[in-house]
Order: C-alpha cells, then structure tokens, then sequence
C-alpha cells in the first residue's frame, strides 16, 4: 500500500498525565511521522513507540509543523488518542454474500454503515471478522512480520466450492490453504460461521466444525451464529430465516459435536451463539460450558455472563429503596423469557418498579430480534403516549458512532419526544443495577 495514500493521524484527545499532555499535544494536531516513519495504522503508531528514544513529526492546528524528541521508558504509551485506527484507509470486502448485514441496509442510512469492512487490522485491534479474500501478498508479509494474533475470520464453509458459492467469489476457496498459512507461520484466529438453512448446514457445518478443529490450535475457537435477513434484504434468494426448529435441531448437532471434541482436544472447540437457545426457547448453559468465553464479542455466553453476574449481586441488593423509583427497561423481544425473572427479582425491592419492554423491530423487520439493533424509530413507536416512570433504560450496544441509533436518531431527542429522562447502560449486570440505584458496595 502506498505512502500516498497515509494520511496524518487526526489526535482527538490527550490522557491526563501523559507524555503528550506534558508535550502540549492538543486536539486538532496530527502526527505525521515517528522517527521517520509515517504509521499507517494504529498497529504502527503502539510498535513505533515502542522505542526509548523518538523523533515525532507533528503538524499542529494552525498548519506548523514541529520535531519533538522524546526519550522514554520503552513501551510507554505517548497518551494520544485518535479518529481511526486506520489512517490510511479501510480495507473493503469485495465479497459479495447474499447474507451479509451491511447489505440488508436500506440506502438511507448514514454511509458509514454501508462500509464492509474486510481489514485485518480492525481484526487484529478489535475483534471483528474478515474473510481473508481480499489481503495482496504484502499485507499477508506484514501478518507474519508483525506477529499479528489472533485473528478473527469469517469461514462459514471450508468445503473451497461452497465457500466460493457462499460469498460469491472464488478467491474464497482459498480458505484450507490459508488455514494451512497460520498453522506454518503459528499464528492464530477465532473462525466464524454463518449458519443459513439450506446452504451450509447439516453434513456441511459438520465438515465445517471438524476441518477447523483438525488445525487445532491454530484454530482456537469456532462460533456458529444464525443468519439475519432484513426487510431491505435485495431480491430473491436463497436464504431463508432460520426456524425454531431448525434451531433445536442445530443446538443438538453441535452438542453432539462438542461432547466428541471434548473427548479429542480436550475443549468444546465450537459454541453457538445465545440466539439459538433464545430461538430453540431451550435454557442457556451454565457458565462452565463457555471455557473461559473466547467467543464472548461473537455473542456466546454474553447472556450467561449477565445472569451470573446479576446472580452475584442478589445477596447485596436494599430491602427497600429510600425514596420510591420508577424504570422502565428497553429490550430486544429475543431477550424478554431470559430477563423476566431479574425483572421479578428486583420488583421485591421495596420502593422499586421496573416495567420490562420488550421492543419489537419495525424498522428492520419482526425477524430481528435481537437488542443491539433496535432503532430509534423503533422506540419511538413502542413507547410513545407511554408511562415510562422516572426514567428509561437504554442498553448501550443499541448506540452506534456515538449517541445515535442506526436510523441517525439521537438519545438526547428521543429523551425529548418520549418525554422522560435516558439512562444508557454499558456493560452487563452491574452498570444496569448501578443505572436502577440499586447498587451497594
């Protein structure tokens, strides 16, 4: 990739205390080079400053530019803060798989949300899913230079033909030997499947489950989710939602599947995501099943988290709240069987009512369920005319790039149209007790 293309990192904030607020970094100015290097990600910039010694290139709000030498302990942060980790752009998927999310968008929505992101290096940062197809040789190079591990790939099939049918490209056949790329160069990935009825499950999500766990430990876990459709989904396909039924049956399939991993790798290997259970209405496992949650961010065993971490705070909840409290808690509908019983668990505090509001998706469609993808549409259908109470809970994993829904709606108006105070929860159990004034130390 060329240099042309790496622009100046953006800084947008400084950590209190740090080399860069004693340097008079402020926000505004964009670093352009260390020690002669321009960073073209933030993997760059944390390997750059790993030196003692640097040489910082720095081009301030007015458009100066400035060299500042630093001599530091090695591996001490700098204490900037950026706009992207990807300063020279984000590597976009050219695949083109009738079941992707991004795809099922209608074209209104901001345009950030239309970008498929196929970058390894928001992989290797963050924990999403790439596919592989879309890496030239010199950034394969850099994986292996940089000792780039785990990643996080999106398999959905090892079987070259169906994979290539899957995501409508042929470089996606490739995926076996790439598997056979990170066992030589002993690097690691978290794989992902897809489920879609019809397409690759049954015999073929089997053959998916033993190929990667033949290429244990390169493969350290694999997470079968089911597919997704939306209203906005183009055309006709070949998809079809995935059923109560066919949920029951997959459960089933890989349980079977785990029992004889556990026995040969002396792991489950495999999890499904907490979608199947809520589909199945059959009851999430116990914490013990997860193996420590290498597949938490993918949606397996959050739900298992949060009741055991909720578990863990009854003994220390108030008998009765000093002044009486009124909440009510936004859900997604998937979610409503698993909650209820926090919700009658905290109703026995005195003083205390929480209303549970399961929200149904009008905007994406009823198929979707899940909380995280609720708009502010959505709430404004359900809720609006309604008695809220003093205030309305609000999970934060329904806020995208900020405090805005998908559909662009801030919390701050739809606190205004409902008329009642947000209180946005991120984090499990515990920021939701703290949300409801509940909490004691």
């Amino acid at each position: 990739m060329e240099n042309l293309r790496i622009k100046p990192a953006l800084v947008t904030a400084i950590r209190t205390g740090s080399i860069a607020e004693q340097l008079g970094f402020e926000p505004g100015d964009r670093l352009v080079a260390i020690n002669g290097t321009p960073p073209r990600d933030l993997i760059d910039y944390q390997f750059l400053c790993a030196e003692e010694n640097l040489a910082l290139t720095v081009l301030d709000g007015a458009g100066q530019t400035h060299q500042l030498e630093i001599e530091k302990d090695t591996d001490e942060d700098l204490g900037l803060e950026f706009a992207t980790a990807l300063f020279d752009g984000l590597i976009q998927c050219n695949n083109a798989c009738p079941f992707c999310f991004i795809d099922q968008q209608p074209d209104f929505l901001r345009d950030t949300l239309h970008l498929k992101d196929d970058d390894y290096r928001l992989s290797f940062l963050y924990g999403s899913y790439l596919t592989l197809t879309n890496l030239p040789p010199a950034e394969w190079e850099r994986i292996a230079r940089l000792r780039l591990s785990p990643l996080f790939v999106s398999v959905h099939a090892t079987e070259p033909e169906l994979r290539a049918r899957l995501l409508k490209n042929p470089r996606a056949a490739q995926i076996l030997k790439q598997l056979e790329w990170f066992k030589k160069q002993r690097l690691q990935i978290h794989a992902q499947v897809v489920l879609c009825p019809g397409l690759n499950d049954g015999e073929h999500l089997e053959r998916t489950i033993l190929d990667l766990a033949s290429f244990s430990p390169t493969v350290l876990s694999a997470a079968v989710v089911p597919v997704g459709l939306t209203r906005f989904r183009p055309g006709l396909d070949e998809l079809r939602a995935v059923t109560p039924e066919c949920a029951q049956q997959v459960i089933r399939q890989v349980h079977k599947l785990q029992r004889r991993l556990q026995r040969e790798l002396d792991t489950r290997f495999v999890w499904l995501a907490d979608e199947w259970y809520l589909l199945a209405k059959e009851a999430i496992p116990a914490a013990r099943h997860y193996e420590g949650y290498p597949q938490l961010a993918n949606g397996v065993g959050a739900l298992r988290r949060f009741l055991d971490e909720f578990q863990r705070h009854t003994r220390h909840l108030p008998a009765a709240l000093p002044a009486p409290r009124r909440y009510s808690w936004v859900v997604g509908t998937a979610v409503e069987g698993c909650f209820a019983p926090i919700v009658e668990r905290l109703n026995q505090i005195a003083g205390l009512e929480l209303r549970l509001l399961a929200v149904p998706s009008q905007f994406w469609g009823q198929q979707i369920t899940v909380t995280g993808l609720l708009t502010g549409s959505d709430l404004l259908a359900a809720l609006t005319e309604q008695d809220l109470g003093d205030a309305l809970i609000l999970p934060g994993l329904m806020l995208k790039e900020g405090q805005v829904f998908l559909d662009d709606l801030s919390v701050e108006t739809l606190s205004e149209r409902l008329g009642v105070p947000v209180r946005v929860v991120n984090g499990g159990a515990t920021a939701l007790l703290a949300a409801l004034d509940v909490l004691r130390h």
